[in-house]
């Protein structure tokens, strides 16, 4: 017997502090990003009503991570949109996009692609989020993590992820060029003001103008032309090394006057009529694809 010596109460070893930490972020954030507030009048909220919606957990290869999953109340086999967030994390824009894709009939997940690294929605500071959290998020680990939303959305009764698609908005839309290069599965994936040419790193070795002979999905690429951070020669360069790979299916719209962000609705740089048309190009790219 052991008796209640505080040294020898456990047997197991401590556990090392970089498994504790392993995964910060294991709910998701409640309204919107700090950093993003105050929010604009104009902002969208999509209501539950004739919805499943709410925070899932999403089996991956090292544990598990939050997500946020919205579909049909009533019905099965909805084809899956997976959503890649943007800087901000899964915060309520994201869970938003979820619920519009739900009511068009999608089972649609949004996993936080962070949660090892950072909860970024307490942060205010944009550079500080992309600092000490976006910069540590490697690729190979949002490949993994997006391939297992894909698998809990396969594993559900009433999903059809025969019917594949991805969309993601700034970060997020570098990653669905990259997502589309990766998965087979994939049929569709829309990116909207996604960076396409950067530095290799060891978290970012590769970006989409590097993987654009390998698409494996048709890829339909949404700019703004006012985008500061996205010039406009590097969609040119992006447009050249699609036609070079003979990715005709793929195209790349520009919209006149639009900035980055032109379809985050909760922000300034919002463009109510490139957004209400970027979304209709999108469902309709979606099912002429099969996702």
């Amino acid at each position: 017997m052991l008796g209640t010596n505080p040294d020898i109460l456990s047997l197991e070893p401590p556990v090392p502090e970089q498994n504790r930490r392993q995964f910060l972020v294991t709910k998701l954030a409640t309204g919107f990003a700090l950093a993003v507030q105050p929010v604009t009048p104009q902002t969208i909220t999509t209501p539950t009503d004739g919805l499943e919606a709410g925070e899932v957990k999403i089996p991956v290869a090292d544990g598990e991570i939050p997500g946020y999953r919205a579909m049909p109340a009533k019905g099965s086999r909805f084809p899956v949109a997976l959503v890649v967030q943007e800087i901000f994390g899964v915060h309520e824009h994201i869970k938003d996009i979820c619920r519009r894709f739900a009511k068009e009939g999608y089972f649609a997940i949004a996993p936080e692609l962070y949660a090892r690294q950072g909860d970024v929605s307490n942060m205010t500071d944009i550079q500080g989020i992309i600092g000490s959290v976006v910069s540590k998020v490697p690729d190979k680990q949002v490949m993994s993590d997006l391939d297992a939303a894909a698998a809990y959305a396969a594993k559900s009764s009433r999903a059809d992820a025969s019917r594949l698609g991805v969309t993601g908005f700034c970060w997020g839309g570098r990653i669905v060029w990259l997502y589309a290069a990766h998965n087979p599965e994939l049929k569709a994936g829309v990116a909207w003001y996604g960076r396409l040419v950067g530095q290799a790193s060891e978290m970012t070795p590769r970006h989409p103008v590097d993987v654009a002979s390998e698409l494996k999905a048709p890829v339909l690429g949404l700019y703004g032309e006012k985008d500061g951070g996205i010039p406009l020669d590097t969609v040119e360069k992006m447009r050249q090394a699609l036609k070079a790979a003979g990715k005709t299916e793929s195209e790349i719209i520009v919209y006149p006057g639009a900035q980055h962000g032109f379809h985050a609705d909760y922000r300034p740089s919002y463009d109510k009529e490139s957004a209400q048309d970027g979304w209709k190009r999108l469902l309709a790219f979606f099912k002429k694809h099969g996702a």
